[in-house]
């Protein structure tokens, strides 16, 4: 996209305007359904690979009833995170015992952390400035269907190192304790847009200098791992485990497992330090729908463009001049017009 305001060169000393307020993405890290990196998961999105696993009634965990398992309308499918039981204990002194009570999603984190860091080419002990992470996570479920089938684990490490090792609030803390991280340390938990949310005020942090790299991003993994769910007709859900965007057959949305974390760096920082930059982030904004919608889960089409223009007019950018938009893209027979609605409500007329 092209700045309105923004000369490519200064004609007299022949230097780079860069564009203000813009932010190099100069690192990534995550694991997905169907693939153990972000390398893995451009070749399937190139290749418009899907990657929900569909179970077969045997490969689902013990744990489900019998009487949901064999439900009609239960569907047996979930993008699920390859080996999220497995964890290098002792690359990041956890006490065994520790890394047995903490939830995935947390020893996932630490361990996407350290790799996109590695990732960017900056390691923490050599940084000279501050490093924040901004990171949320799924609600956690690992400490109420798993630990409370072991109390004997709980009692021997304690109630409330055991809740340290689980609880939402500590999932940024322990990144930084673990890497020794000192910018600032925040988990954020806004549903749905939560990685999104967090790349913002990541960004915004970067812009009024409290720090000087950031990690943005989250994580879900739900337990147990191998389960489906039961599709209610009008409900949020796909009928048959699949997520057709923006397509006549679709019927709902998925919910799957991953993680992801990008590293951000201000782009005149990254450019004089010789950074790889995959990416530069424009511009941001962050609203609310308020009432103005149907119910407390629904979105609005005055909310969602009103959010998009804010974003654009903080970037400065013209939208004649952008060519792809990334959609929330739900599925949904009420979710995907609404979305489709504020884009046209933004870019109509534009040329």
């Amino acid at each position: 996209a092209r700045g309105k305001g923004t000369q490519a060169v200064n004609a007299e000393s022949g230097s780079v305007d860069l564009p203000r307020n813009a932010l190099a993405v100069v690192g990534l890290a995550g694991r997905f359904p169907g693939a153990s990196d972000v390398d893995g998961f451009w070749e399937n999105l190139c290749a418009g690979r899907e990657g929900v696993s569909f179970f077969e009634s045997e490969e689902l965990d013990p744990s489900i009833p019998i009487s949901l398992r064999t439900h009609p309308d239960y569907v047996r499918a979930k993008g699920i995170v390859e080996h999220c039981d497995k964890f290098d204990a002792g690359f990041f002194n956890v006490n065994p015992l520790e890394a047995q009570i903490m939830d995935p999603q947390q020893r996932i984190m630490l361990e996407l952390a350290w790799s996109a860091l590695e990732n960017a080419g900056h390691a923490p002990s050599q940084f000279p400035g501050l490093v924040g992470v901004y990171v949320g996570m799924n609600w956690n479920r690992y400490r109420a269907h798993c630990l409370s089938a072991r109390p004997d684990l709980v009692e021997r490490f304690g109630e409330l190192n055991s809740a340290l090792a689980n609880e939402f609030d500590f999932l940024a803390t322990r990144i930084s304790y673990k890497l020794n991280l000192r910018g600032p340390s925040i988990t954020i938990g806004t549903a749905c847009s939560t990685s999104l949310v967090a790349l913002a005020q990541a960004s915004l942090a970067l812009l009024n200098y409290e720090c000087d790299l950031a990690l943005a991003g989250g994580v879900s993994i739900t337990v147990p791992v191998n389960a489906g769910y039961l599709h209610i007709e009008g409900g949020m859900l796909s009928a048959d485990g699949h997520c057709r965007t923006f397509d006549a057959q679709g019927t709902g949305t998925t919910f799957n497992d991953g993680a992801g974390l990008v590293v951000l760096r201000r782009l005149e920082d990254a450019i004089a330090d010789g950074d790889r930059i995959y990416a530069v982030v424009r511009g941001f904004a962050v609203n609310n729908d308020g009432s103005d919608r149907v119910s407390f889960t629904a979105p609005s089409v005055s909310g969602q463009a009103e959010v998009i223009r804010s974003a654009l007019e903080f970037a400065d950018i013209d939208p004649a001049t952008i060519g792809f938009i990334e959609a929330h893209g739900t599925a949904t027979p009420l979710g995907d017009p609404i979305e489709v609605a504020a884009l046209k409500s933004v870019f109509a007329g534009v040329k």
